[in-house]
């Protein structure tokens, strides 16, 4: 669309306005982790943006915590937290979240396959107005079974979060303070961070960005994983299956109708030799169908009960360092 004559373009905003909190959950990833922190900062720091850097152990079962610890003491713009337990990615993003202060939150992955550089795209477009930027790599060095879970998911987003079929969605992203704060009010047991982002936004884009092999070890996000986050999104966030499973009730329930009417004729013209045989026919085929029917539809109020009264915690600090 052309510019009316005599009317400029605003001009875009300098990044070094604002402050930005780069959120990273830790899985794990002793090896590495350390190495992207340093990473970060000089990234950062080399660009004279104002940052604060969140790092959230999830449970890692190996000497993770200590070095990210160790990263916090040093630095007073590193803040790391210790969840109790390994509670999954997204409760950690979001135990980032309430602890991020920047008026922009990244989050990106522990392992360097989303290059800290990449993160200065991301913010360049956002400075167009966007509220969320997603990462959209250039070429995902993945397991195949990860690409067809991603595909999988995007069309369970498109579905259920609206996400427009032309948009490409990550774990690396950037979010304006508005959308985090939407989230960190979000009353739900089972946080899904990319859905509640495009739900809580009024404005998304994707940027092509540059995405690494990971250069040490292998990835925690096994296929288990992925079917669990399928789930998660498909009960905590739609009563899709539910209404499937009611659809699936009342048509079993017209079947059932179509063979009681049938059995019913056929007792006219054909004898049979079981007395009230085809009245219990009948009978049990249409009355289990009903019910059937009934508890799918009594169970779609239950999950909008539940999740309507949902407000446990999700996630358990167990320690915090930083300033």
């Amino acid at each position: 669309m052309e510019q009316p004559s005599g009317l400029t373009e605003p001009a875009t905003p300098d990044p070094k306005s604002f402050t930005y909190s780069l959120v990273v959950p830790v899985f794990n990833s002793e090896g590495v982790v350390g190495s992207t922190v340093d990473r970060i900062v000089e990234v950062f720091e080399g660009a004279g943006l104002r940052y604060q850097l969140v790092l959230v152990n999830d449970g890692s079962r190996d000497r993770s915590w200590e070095v990210i610890a160790a990263k916090a003491r040093a630095n007073p713009h590193v803040v790391a937290l210790n969840l109790l337990q390994n509670y999954g990615q997204h409760q950690a993003n979001l135990a980032g979240f309430r602890e991020a202060t920047g008026d922009f939150v990244i989050t990106l992955d522990d392992d360097m396959q989303n290059p800290p550089d990449q993160a200065l795209v991301l913010i360049d477009e956002a400075m167009k107005g966007w509220d969320v930027v997603f990462g959209r790599f250039e070429r995902k060095q993945a397991a195949g079974y990860r690409r067809l879970g991603t595909q999988a998911i995007s069309m369970i987003n498109r579905r259920v979060f609206g996400q427009p079929p032309e948009l490409t969605v990550s774990n690396f992203r950037i979010l304006r303070r508005g959308v985090v704060d939407r989230i960190c009010a979000s009353r739900t047991a089972h946080p899904y961070i990319t859905g509640q982002a495009l739900m809580y936004s009024s404005s998304r884009t994707d940027v092509l960005v540059r995405h690494e092999p990971r250069p040490v070890g292998s990835s925690n996000y096994s296929l288990a994983r992925i079917l669990r986050l399928v789930l998660t999104i498909l009960f905590s966030y739609s009563s899709w299956p539910l209404r499937a499973a009611a659809l699936t009730g009342f048509g079993i329930a017209f079947l059932s109708f179509l063979l009681g009417v049938f059995y019913l004729v056929r007792s006219f013209f054909v004898d049979t030799n079981v007395e009230g045989w085809t009245t219990i026919i009948v009978l049990l085929a249409m009355f289990n169908g009903i019910i059937i029917a009934l508890l799918s539809m009594l169970g779609e109020y239950v999950v909008r009960t539940l999740n309507a009264v949902s407000a446990q915690d999700v996630y358990h600090v167990r320690e915090r360092v930083g300033a």
